[in-house]
């Protein structure tokens, strides 16, 4: 018996077909796309060795405005209001009025007391002028006590004489100097009521004096009556529009009560925060892209100038490293921009947006 041919079952390994190629499509493509990879990434990193890596920016940058806040300096019910919130005003416009009846009637209080004051002087101006007169009265009259004085001691002097020679009495040289006494003390009576009169007028002069200095001091209440009457209105003192206006027909104000600002809309400059190791090549003049984040604009600006310390330094409480453990942490310095906007834009940027900045330090500063 012929041996039958044994079958054997195959393997499930020795089914599967031998391995295929790759598709020459999908190599193609995937070279194309490594390609493509690699010129991009090659364009990309020329692309930052030519320019990208001198552009220096920072989204850590908000625009200002150096606003000027309105407070009364006198106190008073507010009487009337002539501006409102957003309006723009002018330099000198008025913004409100203080009710001015209180001020009103110091100054003219002050103004009377000023005439007061002044009317004193001239009745001291009168008095000196006629103790003046009193003065050359006395001093005539000292002059003539001394005239009479001299005769009578020459008429003394020659009875004297003439008694001893026997030629008159003792009666009528007694009488000779009884005369020469009497004499004397008119001298005596009339030289004392010219001092009197010079020291009265030495007292007149202190009086107009006093006058003077209270004359001095009714003008300056005067001067001070009149600012408070002035100060009752209250006026824009820069060119701007008015915000955070917080004053109220009738309210009762106090001196330094914020009432609202001025904000100079039309001088706005940007402030951005650049870390200390982006400063390297900035310095002031560079043109700088500034993107507005509520426009979605691009605006020209220049660099105006560096604060003279980081932001940290000028904290309500700056830090101390020589205390305690240390950690180095990058600084961020203020700088300055100087906004060139378009026309149509300058009216729309208000301070307190959010913006991004881009510097080219290859380019100069003008």
């Amino acid at each position: 018996m012929a041996d039958e041919p044994t079958t054997q079952s195959a393997s499930p390994m020795s089914e599967q077909p031998p391995a295929k190629k790759a598709n020459p499509r999908v190599r193609v493509g995937l070279t194309i796309l490594g390609a493509f990879v690699l010129v991009v990434g090659a364009i990309a990193l020329l692309r930052w060795w030519l320019h990208g890596r001198f552009i220096e920016s920072t989204d850590d940058a908000y625009l200002r405005a150096d606003s000027v806040a309105v407070a009364p300096r006198v106190s008073g019910y507010i009487d009337e209001l002539y501006v409102v919130s957003n309006q723009t005003v002018k330099v000198g416009q008025p913004l409100l009025r203080i009710d001015e009846r209180n001020y009103r009637a110091q100054l003219s209080q002050q103004q009377a007391t000023l005439t007061a004051h002044t009317a004193d002087i001239s009745t001291a101006d009168s008095q000196i002028l006629q103790q003046q007169a009193s003065i050359e009265q006395y001093r005539a009259q000292l002059a003539g006590a001394q005239a009479n004085t001299k005769f009578a001691r020459q008429e003394a002097e020659r009875f004297k004489g003439l008694h001893e020679q026997g030629v008159e009495t003792e009666e009528r040289y007694e009488q000779a100097l009884n005369q020469l006494d009497q004499n004397e003390t008119a001298e005596h009576s009339a030289s004392a009521s010219l001092l009197i009169a010079q020291r009265q007028q030495v007292t007149l002069e202190n009086q107009k004096n006093q006058a003077q200095a209270q004359l001095q001091a009714a003008q300056a209440s005067l001067d001070a009556a009149k600012l408070n009457l002035d100060d009752t209105l209250l006026r824009a003192s820069i060119e701007g529009r008015v915000g955070d206006d917080t004053a109220q027909l009738g309210e009762y104000v106090q001196p330094g009560t914020r009432l609202m600002s001025i904000v100079p809309v039309q001088a706005i400059y940007l402030v951005a925060n650049f870390k200390e190791t982006q400063l390297r090549r900035m310095h002031i003049g560079q043109p700088a892209k500034i993107r507005v984040d509520a426009l979605d604009r691009v605006i020209s600006g220049r660099i105006e100038s560096f604060a003279p310390g980081t932001g940290s330094q000028f904290a309500l409480l700056p830090p101390e490293n020589a205390t305690g453990n240390f950690i180095k942490i990058v600084q961020r310095v203020p700088v300055r921009f100087r906004l060139l906007p378009p026309a149509e834009v300058a009216d729309r940027l208000v301070p307190g947006l959010s913006v991004t900045v881009q510097i080219d330090t290859r380019e100069s500063g003008h």
